[in-house]
């Protein structure tokens, strides 16, 4: 049996957000009533620069084949996650498929926050805060364009000509209205819906900041050792962590 290979182009080229947000939102309400298998993940740091990571198997009823994800995570290069994801026969363990992992990851992680908004945040929510002005944060407005009917957008960065940059090139991309914000607590004043993309490790979001009824997708805590917000409110939020 033959191994189908997929590149970055050939992965960029076969998905689209639109398209994986339904399937997504199929998925895991299938995922839900069954899950033919536990999924685990082993992690390992690499010399305190970066991190390897295997997420396994990756399975859905009624689909004859399962998913082995294998990530470095090298938080200071261009892109920050490089890998593979293995496809396998559910039923003999043979090698399907091997694709890029870089862009499939980061569209679903995309496409999982607009689904998480679409079912938590309030109809009504148009008011967006970014912090971190990222390849995700890109992403995350993207895919939640398409569950919201947004109106204005800042965005907050620890580099602030990063947070510039980003606000004007999305500008002209989205036609959103979109300003660099100069510190969290000016970005996330009147959001309906918040964004945390970031590698931090201290709580930057904290009792008080954030309006009663807002929806925060928080991202940046995906190890051990990251932080983003503390989880006491001093009024009802929305989490996704």
């Amino acid at each position: 049996m033959s191994t189908l290979l997929l590149n970055r182009s050939d992965v960029v080229r076969h998905m689209e957000a639109l398209t994986l947000l339904s399937e997504m939102r199929e998925a895991f309400r299938a995922d839900a009533e069954t899950r033919p298998a536990e999924p685990q993940r082993a992690r390992a740091t690499l010399h305190g620069q970066g991190s390897a990571l295997v997420v396994f198997p990756g399975t859905l009823a009624g689909i004859p084949a399962y998913t082995v994800k294998v990530h470095a995570k090298f938080p200071g290069r261009t892109p920050a996650i490089q890998g593979v994801v293995q496809l396998h026969d559910l039923e003999t363990g043979a090698l399907l498929a091997v694709m890029d992992s870089g862009h499939l990851t980061a569209l679903r992680t995309g496409v999982v926050g607009a689904l998480a908004a679409d079912v938590l945040a309030r109809e009504d929510a148009a008011r967006v805060a970014l912090i971190g002005a990222g390849a995700q944060a890109s992403m995350q407005l993207k895919s939640l364009r398409l569950v919201r009917s947004l109106n204005h957008v800042r965005v907050f960065d620890v580099d602030v000509a990063r947070a510039v940059e980003f606000s004007a090139r999305m500008y002209h991309a989205l036609n959103l209205p979109m300003r660099p914000a100069m510190s969290v607590e000016e970005a996330v004043e009147d959001a309906d819906i918040v964004i945390t993309a970031t590698p931090s490790r201290e709580p930057f979001l904290f009792p008080g900041m954030l309006r009663g009824g807002s929806h925060v997708t928080a991202l940046g805590a995906d190890e051990p050792g990251k932080a983003e917000l503390l989880r006491r409110a001093a009024a009802p939020v929305h989490l996704l962590l």
